[in-house]
């Protein structure tokens, strides 16, 4: 009787297998969005007076759960259903946010391809450019050298301070250190224009600094700072903390444990999220607007005279009825977000690594010294 039992409660138990998609998932899936379809479709063009693409899609999308959810539980228990179920939602889910980012990214580079083709674009400025003149004249390369500098500007300023204000928070702490992260909590979700309307009144009209490209990266710089503190705060936080008791049992001070065991430690982190904050920084444009001023020449200098960037490019030239002068603001559209694309790829490249990881650099030079202290102790040992 043991062994029936044994054999049969062997029978009975099936392993179950989470997550991953197998032929059954994708079949199940494509029937019930198949019939969620055709459903969809007598409903909206036979039964109901019902119209519009958006609604089609809402109605097809949850028909098509119901029907997954039927034809899953002719098939599995329970469990494995609302696993199926969630799976598909959270997988849909991805597909629609991809799918908005690459219309995003298709549309303007098709709007802006007419201009963006011709090498003048990126080689000229709008001076001599006239509304209705041709695709081949004008360009925004001055709007280029003025996001560059202004962002260059602004991440010199917020880069040291947002690190400052990480470490003040993480490693210094006491009783002003929950006050100054409130503030930079708030100031993360400070609406661009205000940073924008902060420096107006405070810089140019209350100091009379004229507007101008160090005006726009002040601004920025009020954007950018409460970013690269929040995140260089959880990247510090990270740092293993026996490597701080070590430091302090060799008899390192706090500032020197900082300074040469934590930062390091903590380097890819850091880089990411400067990056981060330099992501942020490059796209604004209500600071930009209300402190840069607007030229459609050259200028070079951020800390003379009105210089423009690509997003106040974009805003200027996007509201003409020419035609050409709409291909170049698309255009200036696609610039900027390959920068965006290059600096948040240089964040992801960057901070792969774990806080303390060696790079493939530093692992390649350190095995390179233990092969030279290897050659080297036959010499000194005679």
């Amino acid at each position: 009787m043991s062994g029936h039992s044994t054999a049969a409660a062997e029978r009975s138990e099936q392993r179950v297998r989470l997550g991953g998609i197998d032929r059954e998932v994708v079949s199940t899936i494509a029937g019930a969005g198949c019939g969620s379809l055709a459903l969809t479709w007598l409903l909206y063009e036979r039964v109901l007076p019902l119209s519009g693409a958006f609604g089609f899609l809402v109605c097809w999308y949850l028909g098509c759960l119901v029907l997954t959810w039927g034809i899953a539980r002719l098939q599995w228990d329970r469990r494995i259903v609302r696993e199926r179920l969630v799976q598909l939602v959270v997988g849909s889910s991805g597909l629609v946010v991809v799918g908005l980012i690459v219309d995003q990214v298709g549309y303007v580079a098709i709007r802006g391809a007419h201009a963006a083709g011709h090498l003048n674009f990126f080689t000229q400025d709008m001076l001599k450019t006239a509304t209705l003149s041709p695709i081949t004249s004008g360009g925004a390369l001055n709007a280029v050298v003025g996001s560059l500098e202004q962002l260059g500007l602004a991440t010199l300023f917020a880069v040291p301070l947002g690190i400052a204000a990480a470490v003040f928070m993480s490693e210094i702490g006491g009783r002003l250190a929950r006050p100054v992260r409130t503030v930079v909590e708030a100031m993360t979700a400070l609406p661009s224009i205000v940073a924008g309307l902060f420096i107006l009144g405070v810089v140019i009209l209350t100091l009379g600094v004229q507007k101008s490209g160090f005006a726009a990266s002040l601004a920025l710089t009020v954007m950018m700072m409460p970013i690269v503190t929040r995140a260089a705060e959880v990247v510090i936080r990270l740092v293993p903390g026996t490597l701080r008791e070590a430091s302090y049992a060799l008899g390192a001070s706090q500032w020197r444990t900082v300074l040469n065991v934590v930062l390091p430690t903590a380097r890819p982190g850091l880089v990411t999220a400067v990056v981060l904050g330099m992501a942020r920084g490059v796209g604004e444009t209500s600071p930009i607007l209300l402190t840069s001023g607007f030229t459609s020449g050259m200028n070079a200098n951020p800390f003379s005279g009105h210089q423009v960037s690509l997003p106040l490019y974009i805003w200027n030239y996007v509201r003409y009825p020419a035609p050409d002068m709409v291909a170049r603001a698309f255009a200036a559209a696609l610039t900027l977000m390959v920068l965006v694309l290059a600096l948040f790829a240089t964040a992801r490249f960057i901070g792969g690594r774990r806080p303390g990881e060696l790079s493939r650099r530093q692992r390649r030079r350190i095995a390179r010294d233990l092969l030279g202290t290897d050659h080297n102790a036959p010499m000194e040992e005679k």
